[in-house]
């Protein structure tokens, strides 16, 4: 059994790797992993319980059955575990792990990825995605357990509820209150909107409608249903499987448009002209808003693969800015050493100031209505603005499907030793080794190649200030990529 996490986690399809008896494995791993390990610190509330964890599940296929058996497990190694009634967010079982004062949590969920696959992400104390080495020691105790063909400890669930050894508990109420804390409905009630809201049946659904009640908003949900096989599409917030999204504008239901992806940490937004809003944008507008008129102050953090438009707005307000590799563990390392503004990446996971260090799509889709209702101008426009003040910027990225995973190091050597004076006119001001390899030219245009962190993909991304620009760059990339 080869079973590795990624940057967030451990992802495969179901029923070929991603099976009932390889899941207990990898849940009687992290038991021993929490039990053997001080997961009470870094971070951790002061009295967090040792034996106490979380779990949760998406709307994916088996996924509460899946949430079921890990609860199992854990009970079998003496762990009280907290288990949600139903599918949940992600970053709302993430808040449910700190507001429990839990050592750790479990998600199941594959994100963003395709229906075939199903997940486990792995939470710490504080909320956030397991550090690196917390999740290595769960790879070293499933190659431990399985070289001694030791198997998992496991629990009749009816025994463990009986037992108070398994709690079902709904995480929405607290994690509900925390919102209210960070967004102001007040400002959203003076001047609701029309607002179309897109789980794209991922346990985002029905969230962001229940916090608005009673603001006076006019919510539409649409591909807010049960569906586990997400439509047939990728539970992604990008603008290729928003047709649903653009086709409720069209038909009036919304002045603007909110979508979250299969668990509800990313944020996509469609304006009232049916024109895409993508996770650059909402970024640099909320930190805009924040600076501008909630008079915030922080550091400002974001991965190499995300606008430049931060950087410049970040210099404009006198922030500091810094660039990370790709995933939001690196982001929420900043946020646990010191107060950050905003914290994001180019696939839509963001989180501000007082919130868990963990993307956050159902928060961003709030204050992204805030941001409007404040402003009493169509999103369309204050995006328009936002460009006019730090763009232009045009912004694309191309996946190439790899036969076998690259040998990043190897990749980086090359593209470094190879970096070139100049792509499509433009000098190569500066080439950044922070994740794969990012040539920055000198007109604040980039172009970044590098290997995925969760499947055999090879990703190219450019961001120029024209769109010819940016094909040219990604033309360049993709040949020197394929070299």
């Amino acid at each position: 059994m080869t079973i590795h996490f990624g940057t967030d986690g451990w992802r495969a399809v179901i029923a070929d790797t991603f099976t009932f008896n390889n899941l207990r494995q990898v849940a009687q791993a992290v038991a021993d992993t929490v039990s053997a390990g001080d997961w009470c610190a870094h971070g951790a509330p002061a009295d967090c319980d040792p034996r106490l964890m979380v779990v949760g599940f998406d709307t994916r296929f088996l996924s509460d059955r899946f949430a079921t058996e890990v609860a199992r497990v854990l009970a079998a190694n003496g762990f009280r575990v907290r288990l949600t009634h139903a599918d949940a967010p992600t970053p709302t079982v993430s808040h449910a792990v700190r507001h429990a004062r839990a050592a750790a949590g479990v998600m199941i969920t594959a994100s963003h990825n395709a229906p075939r696959y199903n997940g486990l992400k792995l939470k710490a104390a504080y909320g956030g995605s397991a550090l690196p080495e917390q999740c290595r020691r769960v790879e070293v105790f499933l190659a431990d357990n399985e070289a001694r063909a030791r198997g998992p400890n496991l629990m009749d669930y009816d025994q463990a509820v009986a037992g108070g050894g398994i709690t079902r508990f709904n995480p929405n109420s607290a994690y509900g209150d925390h919102l209210r804390a960070l967004i102001d409905f007040d400002v959203i009630a003076r001047r609701p909107q029309r607002l179309v809201v897109d789980s794209m049946y991922g346990s985002g659904r029905g969230v962001i409608k229940g916090l608005l009640q009673g603001t006076g908003v006019e919510v539409t949900e649409i591909r807010g249903e049960m569906n586990p096989g997400f439509g047939g599409v990728h539970p992604e917030p990008i603008a290729r499987f928003l047709g649903a999204t653009f086709g409720a504008i069209a038909a009036g239901l919304g002045d603007l448009a909110v979508v979250t992806d299969g668990d509800a940490d990313r944020i996509g937004a469609v304006d009232g002209r049916g024109q895409f809003v993508d996770p650059h944008k909402i970024m640099a507008l909320a930190l805009k808003y924040l600076v501008e008129q909630r008079g915030l102050t922080g550091a400002v953090v974001k991965t190499v693969s995300t606008t430049r438009m931060v950087n410049r707005l970040a210099a404009k307000y006198g922030l500091p800015c810094h660039e990370t590799p790709v995933g939001f563990n690196h982001i929420a390392d900043h946020m646990l050493a010191g107060p950050v503004l905003i914290g994001g990446e180019e696939s839509g996971g963001i989180s501000i100031l007082g919130h868990i260090p963990e993307g956050d799509g159902v928060l961003m889709g709030l204050l992204l209505l805030e941001i409007v209702s404040a402003a009493g101008a169509p999103l369309g426009e204050l995006v328009a603005d936002l460009l006019r003040e730090v763009g232009p910027a045009h912004y694309a990225r191309k996946d190439l499907r790899l036969a076998l995973p690259v040998a990043k190091a190897d990749m980086t050597r090359r593209l470094t030793d190879g970096a070139p004076a100049q792509i499509d006119g433009r000098r190569v001001a500066a080439v950044e080794q922070r994740d794969g390899v990012k040539y920055l030219l000198d007109d604040d245009s980039w172009l970044l190649i590098r290997p995925s962190g969760t499947e055999p993909v090879l990703r190219v991304y450019a961001e120029g200030r024209d769109e010819a620009t940016v094909q040219a760059l990604l033309v360049y990339g993709e040949g020197v990529a394929a070299g």
